[in-house]
């Protein structure tokens, strides 16, 4: 069965760090997109950074300059560095991935279970 499965989050004060890790498993093949969206309680899911199926990254706005998203394609994972926290980055991350199965020529979309990420002092 492929999976996602998101670790990492937790409570963190205004300003300080944390690093998640999403692992892709399950008869992968390959994955063409993968990253990080959120949502917030109220909120609709929003897309935070991702690898896009060419390699380029995208970033949300309000998290440039302060989120890094990096993977580790050997290993299928995505991670994401979260520094400068801000209580607005408070949400529920989730894993999301294009993925291809072994013996497979078809692309499915994937979302993980998602980790909860709370910023308060």
């Amino acid at each position: 069965q492929v999976q996602l499965v998101e670790s990492g989050g937790g409570l963190v004060q205004p300003g300080g760090s944390l690093r998640l890790s999403c692992t892709a498993s399950g008869g992968i093949s390959s994955i063409s997109v993968m990253g990080w969206y959120r949502q917030a309680p109220g909120k609709e899911r929003e897309l935070v950074a991702n690898f896009t199926a060419d390699g380029s990254i995208n970033y949300a706005d309000s998290v440039k300059g302060r989120f890094t998203v990096s993977r580790d394609n050997a290993k299928n994972m995505v991670f994401l560095q979260m520094n400068s926290l801000k209580p607005e980055d408070t949400a529920r991350y989730v894993c999301n991935a294009v993925i291809r199965r072994v013996l497979s020529y078809r692309y499915f979309e994937l979302w993980g279970q998602g980790t909860l990420v709370t910023v308060s002092s």
